[in-house]
């Protein structure tokens, strides 16, 4: 029989971490990433493409520095 306790904790954690990055994507909406100057945005009569290398390279560059300083 499933511990139906450490099912909860696991859905209680797993529901923590969609609201936690929901929040950061909210913020960092309001921090204007994802409009960044290196962002590629074209738009035609009939055709938008989207590609936020700028943002992508940001976050990046903070996620490594994030995971490196939490690895060690």
């Amino acid at each position: 029989m499933p511990n139906i306790e450490a099912f909860g904790r696991l859905l209680l954690i797993i529901g923590g971490l969609i609201a936690f990055v929901g929040l950061l994507f909210f913020l960092f909406g309001r921090l204007g990433l994802g409009r960044l100057p290196g962002d590629i945005f074209i738009q035609r009569e009939n055709f938008t493409f989207y590609f936020p290398l700028a943002t992508m390279i940001i976050l990046s560059i903070i996620l490594t520095l994030l995971l490196n300083f939490f690895r060690r």
